[in-house]
């Protein structure tokens, strides 16, 4: 493994740091965040036609840049740093790679150029809080997680040569605003119960979609119901068996989730950085006994610490990114330990500023809402770890022969 950044990697760096620093200012964030959409659109179609982020790990063929998940977790830890909402965590890192696994020719041909552009956004809506089930983060996801029936979710019949979807999500990443949903449905019965992806126009007769309060106000989520709503198997293909058809998508989910994690550590690894910035810049100015706290040997170590652990969990999110790409499963350990990171940061940032980090009008506690909004979607963090424990059997008991 070469841990050097080459000249277009550092290049999308800085190009993307110097961006949203001009456009993404705390005043810029909150006024972001209150607006219907959750977001700016004008930052949004900067950051599509300039830097080309929503395409940066599509093939060329479909109107992207041609990159790897490497660069992809790069431009995310870069918005990370600035807590920009935008749709990229829906659009380009959960739904785009399904498209682009699943989808057939003309789905990809149609789809996957107006994403690439940012002209279309998308999200992927999986019932209640099981999102983490479904990207196979904290478990497997061979189990009922989309629900359907009395299990509640959503369940999908054929109908008019085509499908039908019927049921609730909540909790959808920018479920209110996305102009394409994914939605994840329970179909089959008992005896061949299976779960599929399906394709749902966000503006389909049937939808109901209302924003949620959230947590983390800079991930704005929906819930959506749908009421007959006709939908698209992603990936329908002629004669190709049902139950076969589901096995495939729960596999793309389960690779999908590694992407993720990885792409999601790095951002929470720009968070924790920035946080952790903003701390060691408070402690130098504030004086308590006539000298800046930050001179006192119990706060260096604290910082010292943080600073450790931020720095384990950079380079934990690098090497997930990269191994990503060469089949290596390592997304949800990384994660876990930069989500750490980040709820430490945050802790400790809030309790340096003393009473101003208490304050709605301190911007630390945005990024305490980060971790532990991010913690909800993704983790948590003892269940990530335990689940990566599980697959490399670490806990196994060895066999002994004598």
């Amino acid at each position: 493994m070469d841990a050097s950044f080459t000249p277009e990697q550092d290049e999308i760096r800085r190009t993307l740091r110097e961006l949203l620093r001009r456009r993404c200012t705390p005043e810029q964030l909150r006024a972001a965040i209150d607006t219907p959409a959750g977001h700016d659109p004008a930052l949004w179609s900067a950051l599509s036609e300039r830097l080309g982020l929503p395409g940066l790990a599509l093939p060329e063929a479909y109107g992207g840049v041609g990159c790897s998940v490497t660069e992809l977790a790069l431009a995310a830890e870069e918005t990370g740093r600035a807590l920009a909402p935008s749709p990229l965590l829906a659009t380009t890192v959960l739904v785009a790679p399904l498209l682009l696994a699943l989808g057939t020719d003309a789905q990809r041909t149609e789809l996957l150029p107006r994403l690439a552009a940012g002209r279309l956004t998308a999200t992927l809506a999986v019932a209640g809080p099981h999102l983490t089930t479904a990207l196979a983060l904290t478990g497997g996801n061979a189990g009922d997680w989309a629900g359907g029936g009395r299990a509640g979710g959503v369940q999908a019949r054929p109908a008019d040569g085509g499908w039908r979807l019927y049921g609730e999500v909540d909790q959808v990443l920018d479920g209110h605003s996305a102009g394409l949903l994914v939605v994840a449905a329970h179909t089959g019965g008992f005896a061949r119960s299976r779960t599929l992806l399906f394709l749902v126009p966000g503006d389909a007769p049937g939808t109901t979609r209302v924003r949620q309060t959230a947590l983390d106000a800079t991930r704005p989520r929906a819930s959506i119901q749908l009421r007959e709503v006709p939908a698209e198997l992603l990936g329908e293909e002629q004669g190709a068996p049902a139950r076969a058809a589901g096995a495939t998508a729960l596999t793309a989910l389960a690779a999908l989730g590694d992407t993720a994690a990885a792409v999601l550590a790095a951002e929470a690894v720009g968070a924790a950085d920035r946080v952790l910035e903003r701390t060691v810049e408070h402690v130098g100015r504030r004086e308590q006994f006539g000298r800046p706290i930050g001179s006192f040997q119990a706060v260096k170590h604290r910082l010292a610490d943080v600073y450790v652990q931020v720095q384990a969990a950079r380079s934990a999110a690098y090497y997930a990114a990269w191994a990503t790409a060469r089949g290596e499963r390592v997304g949800g350990l990384a994660l876990a330990q930069a989500l750490e990171a980040l709820r430490t940061a945050a802790a400790e940032g809030i309790q340096f500023h003393g009473g101003l980090g208490f304050t709605w009008e301190h911007d630390a506690h945005l990024s305490f809402k980060r971790a532990a909004g991010d913690e909800l979607l993704f983790g948590p963090v003892h269940r990530l770890r335990a689940h990566a424990a599980g697959t490399a059997r670490l806990f196994e008991r060895a066999e002994v022969t004598v």
